[in-house]
This record gives structure tokens, C-alpha cells and sequence, in this order.
């Protein structure tokens, strides 16, 4: 039986490039981001589902939904965030759940499932340890707004919007500091796979 570890981080900490670097050494990654896009594209049953809850007017005119229109109209109104979620979230669990059994099915001894929101979302019992990448909010700030070309202002805002990474570290069964360069992250990586017998 394999294992399945969660990655997770903050917005601008790091998250993409060490999931980038696992899948440079022949991990499989499951993406939560990816899941959300994949579960209601047409035809999906949480498309469907999307569709009598929200109308026609959120479509393109190719038929897939438009995210922005969409994100216009969850935004403002928590009620509608909450029935989105309550159709997007249980979709995604199940198509990362399925993605994973096929990875451990073709042999695959680790997984790693790349949850943004692990914490918060309360999805810790998906897997089996927690790696977080952890970087400084003054770090953070700086590639938001370098990576997004977003005012210190609404960079903050994104960054605060999230739980902070401080806290997450006391939840995380190991943290990869983030702050430096890439090959002193990718040293630290190695270091915690090796610990857990990963590699």
C-alpha cells in the first residue's frame, strides 16, 4: 500500500516550484487547483450541477463556465460562495481521491496531493503526513507583487485573506523554509524524503 502526502503552503510561498521539483524526481502530484478546473468542465456532473444553480449567464459561449462572471457573483454574496462550494468541493475530493487510487494502482509508492487549502479546509484525513512551504509574509509580499504586478495594498490583502503560515507550521508534520534559493529548497526536500523513507 502506498502513502499519500499532502503539500500545502501560502499564496506566492513556493507551493508550484517544489511540486514542479517532485514531479522532476517521478512523484505523482494530485492538484486541488487542477481538480476545481476539471470538475466542472461540460458534460462533469458538478458542471450540471453548477448550471441549475447558477443559470445559463455564467456560460461562455463555448459552453464552459466563466470563472470570472462566476467569481464576480461568490464574491459579494457568502450564501452563493457556500452553495458553490458545497457542489464544487465534495466533486473535487472524489476526482482527487479516484486520480490517486489510479497512481497507487500503477505502482506508485508515493503520492503527493497538492492542497492548497489542507488546513483550513479541514482535509488532513485525505492524507497521511503534511509538508508545508513556508515562506516570510515580507518574502511573500515581494513575489505577489512582482509574479501578479499587484499594489502592496492588495498583495496584503490576498496574503491576509489566508490562514498565516505561522500557523500552519505548528500543524505541518514538516515545513520547508522557502525564503532562499532553489537548490537550498530542493536540498531541504531531499532531506525530509529521505527521513521518511520516500527516496
Amino acid at each position: 500500500m502506498g502513502q499519500i502526502i499532502g503539500i500545502t503552503g501560502g499564496i506566492a510561498s513556493g507551493k508550484s516550484s517544489v511540486s514542479l521539483y517532485l514531479q522532476e524526481l517521478g512523484f505523482t502530484i494530485i492538484d486541488a487547483d487542477l481538480a476545481s478546473r476539471a470538475v466542472v468542465e461540460p458534460g462533469e456532473e458538478a458542471y450540471q450541477q453548477v448550471l441549475r444553480a447558477f443559470g445559463k449567464d455564467i456560460l461562455l459561449a463555448d459552453g464552459t463556465i466563466d470563472r470570472a462572471k462566476l467569481g464576480a457573483i461568490i464574491f459579494h454574496d457568502r450564501e452563493k460562495r457556500l452553495l458553490l462550494n458545497g457542489i464544487v468541493h465534495p466533486a473535487v475530493r472524489k476526482w482527487m481521491r479516484l486520480k490517486t487510487e489510479e497512481a497507487l494502482a500503477e505502482g506508485k509508492e508515493t503520492v503527493f496531493m497538492d492542497i492548497p487549502l489542507l488546513f483550513e479546509s479541514k482535509l488532513t484525513y485525505m492524507v497521511e503526513k503534511t509538508l508545508l512551504i513556508y515562506a516570510d509574509e515580507r518574502v511573500q509580499l515581494e513575489r505577489l507583487m512582482n509574479r501578479n504586478g499587484l499594489s502592496e495594498a492588495d498583495a496584503l490583502a490576498r496574503i491576509h485573506s489566508q490562514m498565516p503560515l505561522a500557523d500552519k507550521k505548528a500543524l505541518a508534520d514538516a515545513v520547508i523554509d522557502n525564503n532562499g534559493e532553489l537548490t537550498e529548497t530542493k536540498k531541504q526536500v531531499r532531506a525530509i524524503l529521505n527521513d521518511w523513507h520516500v527516496i
